[in-house]
């Protein structure tokens, strides 16, 4: 279920979330700062100081309440406030039926892939097309783009506790050390990931070289590999490469 967080601001005022006009519903229910502290919460202060940016931020105060100190006194919100409440009630349903369009037309696994954060390198989006059972491990492929794909080797439960299965999209994980980089046709080797690129950019440091490459479908991935491998690689921008991963360095993720 997609969500947003939104926040009112005029110039040299400070921000308010409009989370604070819970703030202000509770205050005209209870007619108390102290009550409705305690509803949405907050200590005192915190309301106290909440309320005090409300009445800043907006041309009328919402609420007008005197400070009694935690015990409180009468408070009441004004036509001023009613207006606003009213007012943030439209935007909110407006936001969530604009929320609703974007969840069914992209689907909430974009928004979830632009607010993910991980330590991998490489984290590359695709959609999971065949998965090969084992009695101990399995092998999953994911299709990353037309004619891109890599596979992982999970543990059955793993593969059962991510729910894991043909058609599901998932996020491969990769450490650009676990990328491996080659040269030349007809290679032969143990790595079950042959993915074939080709050269973005070198950026070279004291010991280790970092490589980008376009592996095509508007995807990229990234390696690090040691300055003397690049050097004797020859590796340049331009050059085609193979990368080669083992099936047991990818990680999966689902949302």
């Amino acid at each position: 279920m997609l969500s947003a967080s939104v926040t009112l601001e005029r110039a040299g005022l400070p921000r308010v979330a409009l989370a604070r006009m819970a703030l202000v519903e509770a205050v005209g229910e209870l007619g108390s700062i102290s009550a409705a502290a305690r509803k949405v919460g907050l200590s005192y202060k915190a309301a106290w100081d909440a309320i005090q940016a409300l009445n800043n931020l907006f041309d009328a105060p919402l609420i007008t309440a005197a400070p009694g100190g935690k015990a409180g006194g009468a408070a009441q919100v004004t036509p001023r406030g009613h207006a606003a409440l009213a007012a943030f009630r439209r935007v909110q349903a407006e936001m969530d039926a604009a929320l609703a369009k974007l969840d069914q037309g992209l689907g909430a696994d974009v928004f979830w892939s632009l607010g993910m954060k991980t330590s991998a390198r490489n984290a590359l989006r695709g959609v999971i097309s065949d998965i090969t059972p084992g009695p101990v491990s399995g092998e999953v492929t994911l299709s990353l783009a037309d004619g891109v794909s890599i596979t992982a080797i999970l543990t059955r439960r793993s593969i059962e506790d991510l729910g894991l299965e043909a058609g599901k999209p998932a996020i491969a994980l990769i450490k650009a050390s676990f990328v491996i980089l080659a040269k030349g046709e007809n290679l032969r080797t143990s790595a079950r990931n042959q993915i074939a690129g080709l050269v973005t950019s070198r950026e070279d440091g004291q010991v280790n070289t970092e490589v980008g490459l376009d592996i095509g479908g508007g995807k990229s991935l990234v390696a690090t590999v040691t300055l003397d491998s690049a050097r004797s690689l020859q590796i340049e921008v331009g050059d085609a490469v193979t990368a080669l991963v083992k099936a047991p360095h990818v990680i999966l993720a689902v949302e």
